[in-house]
């Protein structure tokens, strides 16, 4: 097969359906990795212009531009959008472009889990833009304190477009760290083991993890507060045993390291155009590697950094602090690498090291305040005033945006195949430098001065007027620079000439392929033995385009690459990914039935989303495997290869493994938040206590039990070759005997309405009945497939897969029946 026939046959194989249903069923990583990226520079835009707004009516003293109620609405609507709209979906479609062209493989793990992330972002974006037109947005802070966003302080719908919309995107967060985890874990080029793959993917890789971790308290606690306002539950009510306290530990369990989730793909941005700008090879990858880590493992224990004002023991404070002066040690590694990468180079001053230049003098700068702001007493002196919201900036835009800037104008010729001709992105630099500086070192200056955060007003005998005008005029200096990049970046994408495929002599593996990218990413998956393997084998595209490698002769119609071993990167499985599908844009909409009547409290279409939530997903699985064996299949290079089908530990049992890390993180929140209501929380013990059942508590550990033996039972017959159906049915009957346990301790609850310790044990129990439903379901339809013909002795991989649930289902189901019984027994 010629080049080119085999460019052709692969376009069609991977290509998007055609015409205008190719907008709603395309699942191609380098499709949805665009719409992430596009989407998140418009919601870019609408924070920016609130951001304009906010710096109108701080321009002067008394203003009248905004009244109080719509300034609380724009500045909580401009955090909420550039932290959760903005920024993280921007470095997720990066991800999502990038990834498998720089590990080598054709597409993501699940790329159907990415279509659906997207729509969910789209979606729940949409709800806040929608309170934001409609004049009812949410008015109590990005960070959303109790009892401030309670019913009491807040009685209409605005907080609940925030908890409900946030909560929404967040699930497009989730399905992105799944699918990124085990893209970079399992899906990469043949032997590029881990001390082989590019800086990129070790940071991404690190950035999913924290998100995975991350994410799933502030979940929990929006969950919380929501039932709090819709149904009564006095979670942070302290009059009924709860505490507002704990709305802010669940927030700030997500919310400090969302920073670093936020600089860590910057980093990773920095770490891979900065050598080619210098012309040289990272210096200290080990090292960079390490300290990445590094960075992911303390911003988990910097949470109270945020809380140093609310009355702490001292000793906790001590700790908190030391903590937050430490996590320099590991940026610092990085910040030093990177000057050291210039210091043996040869820099050479384009676009993208402009912007990397403006990164340093801007982070480092933040970082410096940070430390400051690390430090107990000066805290006490500067919390919630504009010197924190300087800080803030000088963090998040100096090391996201001027990184990302630098990314988007390295990566632009790969993504258009034209080089640049109009001359604007210099001086756009300039003026978002120059903007960018003026805005918040006043702010730094007018906050050490006094001036509170989020006030809308001030008077003229504070002494703030001319800096205040200073930071507007500041703003909207750097506005225009924002301006003028995107008509930059337009005219690039438009007008520009074609270009050379590897304008910066780069030797990372998306220069090996056509520009723009084909939808097959690469004609066959090359073996991969260093980290720049273009720049050792100048003749790799031709090898690639020739089919040299493996997957270089396409079978039917199917979409095939490559898993590989962990750490080696030695090929394992040949995996066979589904096509375009209509299916995550129908269940995105299913879920955002859920949430739309969770918010506009029509509670009689809950029940009918969650039954189309789960026809739909069942039919997602449904589509998935053969009802044949196929055996070791030709992958080329001399090697044959079991389908995915075919093994144990396949696909979907790595992306389970993902997904219960997030919801294990999530049970963990909760726990952590029934412990400290029990021991911080005003308003304890209850009038009312829980009567323990040792029968109860007894049922259920016997149905885990038996469903844990059944589940395993299953897999080893069928992979003997009997029936795995006497396995299943003690899976499935050992499950409902869990379940009924579980639904026993809700019904024997007291009113969760009288007291947070009785709200607490209705979620526990809620929570345990659920996942051992939702185990109970998936093994009923193993057992379905197994009779269609899905399963047999050789395709044994869904057993692993429900497996894993069966385990988990038991798990949580005791765990909650022990911790609602065994912590009242006299």
């Amino acid at each position: 097969m010629t080049a080119l026939a085999r460019h052709r046959r692969l376009t069609r194989i991977w290509q998007n359906d055609p015409g205008f249903r190719g907008n709603f069923t395309s699942v191609n990583h380098t499709t949805l990795g665009k719409r992430f990226m596009g989407a998140a520079c418009f919601f870019f835009l609408v924070g920016g212009l609130l951001a304009m707004l906010i710096r109108a009516q701080l321009a002067s003293p008394r203003s009248a531009f905004v009244g109080p109620e719509i300034y609380n609405q724009l500045f909580t609507m401009h955090g909420s959008i550039m932290m959760f709209l903005f920024a993280i979906p921007m470095f997720e479609g990066l991800a999502v472009y990038l990834l498998p062209k720089l590990l080598g493989t054709r597409d993501l793990a699940f790329p159907r889990l990415t279509a659906f992330g997207f729509w969910c972002y789209i979606f729940g974006g949409s709800m806040l833009l929608v309170s934001l037109l409609a004049g009812i947005a949410p008015n109590s802070g990005w960070f959303m304190y109790t009892p401030l966003s309670s019913t009491l302080y807040s009685p209409g719908i605005n907080s609940d477009f925030w908890l409900i919309g946030i909560t929404f995107v967040e699930i497009s967060a989730i399905a992105a760290a799944v699918e990124i985890t085990v893209s970079v874990l399992k899906y990469r080029a043949p032997s590029m083991s881990l001390d082989k793959m590019p800086i990129f993917a070790w940071y991404i890789l690190v950035t999913a993890l924290m998100m995975l971790t991350g994410f799933p308290p502030l979940i929990l606690g929006s969950v919380l507060l929501e039932i709090e306002r819709a149904f009564g539950f006095p979670f942070f009510q302290a009059e009924l045993g709860g505490d507002s306290l704990l709305w802010q530990h669940l927030f700030w369990f997500f919310g400090h390291p969302e920073v670093y989730i936020i600089f860590l793909p910057a980093a990773g941005v920095i770490s891979t155009v900065l050598p080619v700008m210098a012309r040289t090879t990272l210096l200290g990858y080990g090292w960079v590697v390490a300290s990445a880590l590094s960075l992911a493992f303390l911003s988990f224990g910097l949470w109270v950094h945020h809380m140093f004002t609310t009355g702490i023991p001292h000793m906790a404070l001590a700790f908190f602090s030391a903590a937050s002066t430490l996590v320099a040690i590991p940026t610092g590694i990085q910040i030093f690498a990177w000057i050291g990468t210039l210091w043996k180079g040869r820099p050479q001053m384009r676009l993208p090291m402009l912007y990397l230049l403006g990164f340093f003098a801007t982070f480092v700068m933040g970082g410096l305040t940070g430390v400051m702001v690390a430090v107990v007493p000066f805290d006490w002196q500067a919390h919630d005033t504009a010197f924190i919201t300087a800080h803030l900036h000088y963090v998040l835009v100096g090391g996201f945006v001027f990184p990302i800037l630098a990314g988007a104008y390295y990566w632009l010729p790969h993504f258009t195949g034209r080089q640049r001709f109009f001359k604007l992105g210099e001086a756009a630099f300039w003026l978002v430098a120059i903007g960018f500086h003026g805005t918040f070192f006043a702010m730094h200056w007018v906050g050490l001065l006094g001036q509170p955060r989020r006030i809308e007003t001030y008077s003229a005998e504070a002494g703030w007027t001319a800096i205040n005008l200073i930071s507007s005029i500041g703003s909207f200096i750097m506005a225009i620079g924002f301006a003028l990049i995107l008509i930059d970046l337009a005219l690039q994408m438009l007008l520009a000439s074609r270009g050379p495929r590897n304008p910066w002599r780069a030797g990372t593996l998306e220069w090996a392929m056509l520009t723009p990218a084909p939808a097959y990413n690469f004609a066959s998956l090359p073996a991969i033995h260093s980290r720049e393997p273009l720049a050792d084998d100048p003749q790799l595209p031709v090898r690639i385009a020739r089919g040299e490698y493996y997957l270089g002769d396409p079978v039917g119609d199917r979409r095939e690459t490559l898993m590989v071993d962990t750490v080696s990167g030695k090929p394992e499985i040949l995996v066979v990914l589904p096509g375009n599908s209509a299916l995550p844009l129908w269940l995105a909409l299913a879920t955002g039935l859920f949430f739309l009547s969770l918010l506009i409290k029509v509670y009689v279409l809950t029940p009918v989303a969650l039954l189309m939530m789960a026809a739909l997903a069942l039919r997602w699985v449904w589509q998935l495997g053969a009802r044949a064996d196929e055996g070791p299949a030709p992958v080329g290079c001399d090697t044959r290869l079991p389908v995915h089908s075919e093994v144990d530990r396949g696909p979907g049992f790595w992306g389970s493994a993902a997904l219960l890390t997030a919801d294990g993180t999530f049970f963990a929140s909760l726990l952590f938040g029934y412990a400290f209501l029990w021991t911080i929380a005003p308003g304890w013990p209850p009038e009312t206590w829980l009567t323990p059942s040792l029968t109860e508590l007894g049922a259920g550990i016997s149905g885990g039990a038996i469903a844990v033996v059944g589940a395993r039972l299953a897999g080893r017959r069928n992979a003997g070759g009997a029936t795995p159906l006497p396995g299943l049915l003690a899976a499935a009957a050992g499950l409902a005997l869990l379940f009924g346990a579980l639904l026993s301790l809700l019904l024997r609850t007291p009113p969760p309405t009288g007291h947070a310790y009785a709200a607490t044990l209705f979620v526990l129990g809620a929570y345990g009945l659920f996942h051992a439903g939702l185990a109970l379901l998936m093994v009923v339809n193993l057992w379905r497939r197994h009779a269609a013909g899905y399963t047999s002795r050789a395709r044994r991989a869904e057993f692993e897969i429900v497996r894993l649930w069966a385990d988990y289902g038991a798990g949580v189901g005791i765990v909650s029946l022990a911790a609602a019984n065994l912590a009242v027994l006299p």
